[in-house]
């Protein structure tokens, strides 16, 4: 109505968890929230693989299974999210966040183990633990259906600055054409202050883009 478009919405799922109820009640929840974004003309809803507090990790959650059999959970959980949103033109965007998801390559297994045209990477450029995360951003921009564009390569001050100018590259070479949400984080920082900080990142990829054209 005011003429603001919502580039996505989420929620907070455990996927890798062996409680299977605990897995059926995030699917529930993903899906009555595609049908939200789906009144709001959201594009994407964003979900997790998992772990989520208080479970630290993903072999804890799930009770030390075999990563393979974890991914295969997950695989159906999201696959059945992806069927839902397939019937309310809503694709569901899997967000590489907590340790299930810390490589490029971890992110495309699990979607290549989904393999549904309504499921796809919703790539957190902060979230990549590996010694060259804009390889594994890179491996990751072709198939993206939406972003977190951080101010890091980590959740640390601690963490290397983004190099805006060169994310701006690998985003246009990998063909995404939609849009780049920024997510900015308190790290610890008394003066911290999301209007200041986002408003920092979104120059800088402005800025970034433009040198593009």
């Amino acid at each position: 109505d005011r003429g603001i478009a919502i580039s996505g919405t989420g929620v907070r799922n455990d996927f890798a968890v062996a409680d299977k109820a605990v897995r059926a009640e995030g699917v529930r929840v993903a899906k009555a929230w595609i049908e939200v974004a789906a009144r709001l003309g959201a594009p994407v809803v964003r979900v997790f693989a998992g772990p989520q507090a208080p479970l630290k990790d993903w072999q804890t959650a799930s009770g030390n299974a075999k990563r393979e059999e974890v991914e295969k959970w997950m695989a159906d959980d999201l696959r059945a999210c992806a069927e839902h949103g397939a019937t309310f033109g809503v694709i569901v965007a899997v967000q590489n966040h907590g340790d299930f998801l810390s490589t490029g390559p971890e992110h495309v297994s699990l979607l290549e183990r989904v393999n549904h045209p309504w499921c796809g990477p919703l790539v957190d450029t902060g979230k990549y633990l590996t010694d060259d995360p804009y390889a594994d951003i890179a491996m990751m921009a072709p198939h993206a259906v939406n972003w977190q564009i951080k101010e890091t390569l980590g959740s640390s001050l601690k963490s290397p600055p983004t190099d805006f100018r060169k994310l701006a590259r690998i985003i246009r070479d990998g063909g995404y054409r939609g849009f780049l949400p920024i997510e900015t984080l308190a790290m610890g920082r008394q003066d911290y202050n999301p209007f200041v900080e986002v408003d920092r990142v979104l120059a800088a990829m402005r800025e970034a883009i433009a040198e593009l054209k």
